[in-house]
């Protein structure tokens, strides 16, 4: 008998909470159930396995970005296009560093296309578009944006910048001054 109150939607939700105070590494069904107060059987009821509790999470993570990245981008083009995106994901790291590091999640090729992936990607080229970058020089482009978010965000996140001056802050606003820069001069095949 599936316990009253208890959807898939709830659950999901609860792991992505665990995962933001535990990890995401360390998020397990187990875990879970002791949050809820309930048998590990319970929650199966609404999670298949483990994985698919870490996929649920990995969705809710990439709709929750791709809607602050759709609200942020509004009337924006340009460096303060740029800006506004890459500020999306280190907040939300900051914020949310479990759901963060689903968002990272591998997802078979089906659940990904129908994912809000999709929408991420696109923010990405429509502010490419501001550059005025072609194929395939846009999707390079796409690819550098996101492994300097990502990577500036997992440095940062992991303590990486804190016993060395100047402030993460600082440094955050150059690399982004310097992305604006390259994009502006991007380099001729």
């Amino acid at each position: 008998m599936v316990r009253a109150g208890l959807t898939t939607e709830r659950v999901v939700r609860a792991g992505a909470e665990l995962a933001d105070e535990a990890g995401f590494d360390q998020l397990t069904v187990s875990a879970l159930a002791r949050r809820f107060d309930v048998k590990v059987a319970s929650l199966y009821s609404h999670v298949k396995s483990s994985q698919d509790l870490k996929t649920g999470i990995a969705l809710l993570a990439l709709e929750e970005l791709a809607d602050r990245g759709d609200a942020a981008l509004a009337g924006r083009a340009g460096k303060d296009a740029l800006a506004a995106l890459g500020n999306v994901y280190r907040d939300y790291a900051r914020e949310h560093p479990g759901r963060y590091a689903a968002a990272q999640l591998r997802l078979d090729p089906a659940t990904a296309a129908a994912s809000a992936g999709v929408r991420h990607a696109r923010m990405t080229r429509a502010i490419l578009r501001g550059y005025d970058l072609t194929e395939p020089d846009q999707t390079h482009a796409v690819r550098l944006l996101g492994s300097v978010f990502h990577g500036y965000v997992t440095l940062e996140l992991g303590g990486g910048f804190d016993h060395s001056a100047p402030d993460t802050q600082e440094t955050w606003t150059r690399v982004l001054d310097a992305l604006d820069a390259l994009l502006r001069n991007w380099p001729a095949t």
